[in-house]
């Protein structure tokens, strides 16, 4: 089955191009099947990139999704057209109003992880949106800031800033083969991390709730479930293209900015050479293992989500 895109949305254009089935809104309203409502929060500057890299994860189940794009109210994107947030995105206020739920909700990372989470600009509605998937959202999944902020709301876990950036791809360890979200997984596993915060295993064990999937001994936790607010939470990126560390090294050396070649990335540890995709396969079983659980449990009737 295929991921519900508006037609004119640069991903749908790129995921067909990769072989992902995609469907315009026109033709699923034909079909007669109840779809998976999955809505990405989008908190990163490349907004399009960021859209591309989930739907075509979370497209390549046997289950129809119908993708919704959300933004927050008032913060502007600097980095995105106008034009593209205006005719593929809603303001949460606005889905807020309607009363509409969800099965599924992302909330990305966001390139601020310096600076306090209330001093956020828009920290106050998002721990409006936070208390807001405990009543309209089945399941809600944080990716890298958007996970550590969750895990603060909720639980006052606390990020610490790093002495230097984490940044390549690391080794990690399957802590729980048993969990759902884990099918498929080998008991170690390659996952690319790029941020400057850490949270630490001894007060995630600490905070009540909390289960550790995926940990590793050179970078931390990495994948939390939080089963009494039906969360998962991420703090490193699956989800990343093939490129995208190297976008991100090649970005700060043209800037001057202090930065280390990323760990075990490229082969050889030679800028000069191609980087391989190591965690692609886990990307899509970890995607494929949450829209999965998400349709074995949610409700058919989408009134009754959060109830």
């Amino acid at each position: 089955m295929p991921i519900t895109l508006p037609e004119t949305l640069p991903a749908f254009a790129q995921l067909e191009r990769e072989g992902v089935m995609v469907m315009g809104e026109t033709r699923a309203a034909r079909q007669d099947i109840r779809p998976l409502r999955i809505g990405l929060l989008n908190l990163m500057p490349k907004k399009i990139q960021t859209e591309t890299q989930f739907a075509r994860l979370i497209g390549a189940t046997p289950l129809q999704i119908d993708f919704q794009l959300i933004r927050m109210t008032e913060h502007q994107s600097k980095t995105t057209a106008a034009a593209h947030m205006e005719e593929f995105y809603r303001p949460f206020a606005e889905v807020a109003a309607t009363g509409e739920k969800f099965d599924g909700l992302l909330i990305t990372g966001a390139p601020i992880e310096h600076l306090p989470f209330e001093e956020v600009t828009y920290w106050e509605e998002l721990t409006q949106v936070f208390a807001w998937t405990q009543s309209h959202v089945h399941s809600t999944f944080g990716v890298c800031w958007g996970g550590m902020a969750m895990i603060h709301h909720f639980h006052g876990v606390a990020k610490h800033m790093l002495e230097e950036k984490a940044f390549g791809c690391f080794r990690h360890k399957n802590l729980a083969p048993a969990s759902p979200y884990l099918r498929g997984f080998s008991d170690d596993l390659l996952i690319p991390v790029s941020r400057w915060t850490e949270m630490r295993d001894g007060e995630v064990a600490a905070a009540p709730g909390l289960t550790t999937l995926i940990g590793s001994d050179e970078v931390g936790p990495c994948l939390i479930e939080d089963a009494d607010h039906r969360a998962l939470y991420i703090f490193n990126h699956l989800e990343y293209d093939s490129g995208t560390l190297k976008e991100e090294y090649d970005r700060d050396v043209e800037a001057g900015a202090p930065i280390n070649v990323p760990v075990n990335y490229y082969p050889e540890d030679n800028p000069a050479r191609d980087p391989s995709n190591r965690w692609r396969s886990h990307a899509h079983l970890l995607y494929g293992n949450w829209i999965n659980e998400i349709y074995q449990t949610t409700q058919f009737e989408m009134s009754k989500i959060g109830t």
